[in-house]
C-alpha cells in the first residue's frame, strides 16, 4: 500500500513537471523560432521637433535590445535571416521640466526617450507589429545630463527593452 502511494506520487509529481515544461521564469515564448536579429537602430530623434542627438544613443540601445532576448531566452542572435526580426529607430530623446520651483525655475527635469519598432516573426506572421515604446528618467534641475546620463540610459534602456520583449514575446 505504501510502495503503492510512492509509486502515485512519483507519476503524478513526473506528469506535473513535464506539464509545466513550455514555460520558463522570465515568460518568453519564441514557440519555432530558434534565431533572432536585432538591425542596428539609426538615431533619427532630431527629426522630432524639440528632441537632441545624442551621440552612441544608437548603438547603446541596438546593443541593450540584444542582450535582452539573449538573456531573457534562448534564442540564438544572428546576423540576417533570423527567424524573429527587430528593426526600428530611435525617435525621440527629449529634456523637459517637469516641476518649478517657487522662483520660477526648474526643480526636476525628465529625459524621455521614445523608440519605433517594428517586429516580424518569420514563423508566426500574425505576431508582427509596429509600436512606439517609450520611458522616462527625472533628474533634478541642478545637475547637468552628463552626470545622470548612464544611469538614465540604463533605467530607461531597462524599461523599453523589456516591453518590447514583453510585446514579442511574452505569449500568455
Amino acid at each position: 500500500m505504501i510502495k503503492l502511494k510512492y509509486v502515485f506520487l512519483t507519476i503524478a509529481a513526473t506528469l506535473l513537471l513535464n506539464g509545466c515544461g513550455v514555460y520558463n521564469f522570465t515568460g518568453g515564448n519564441p514557440g519555432t523560432a530558434k534565431t533572432f536579429q536585432v538591425s542596428y537602430f539609426q538615431n533619427y530623434a532630431t527629426q522630432s521637433p524639440g528632441s537632441t542627438f545624442e551621440p552612441g544613443v544608437d548603438r547603446d540601445f541596438t546593443q541593450a535590445l540584444q542582450n535582452r532576448i539573449q538573456d531573457q531566452s534562448n534564442l540564438q542572435l544572428v546576423n540576417n535571416t533570423g527567424d524573429l526580426l527587430y528593426e526600428g529607430e530611435i525617435v525621440e530623446y527629449r529634456i523637459s521640466p517637469m516641476s518649478a520651483t517657487a522662483q520660477s525655475t526648474a526643480a526636476q527635469n525628465r529625459l524621455t526617450m521614445s523608440v519605433k519598432v517594428r517586429f516580424y516573426n518569420n514563423t508566426k506572421e500574425d505576431s508582427d507589429f509596429d509600436q512606439r515604446f517609450s520611458f522616462f528618467f527625472d533628474y533634478p534641475a541642478n545637475q547637468q545630463l552628463s552626470a545622470v546620463k548612464s544611469e538614465a540610459h540604463e533605467i530607461i534602456f531597462e524599461r523599453i527593452t523589456q516591453d518590447i520583449f514583453n510585446a514579442s514575446l511574452a505569449d500568455w
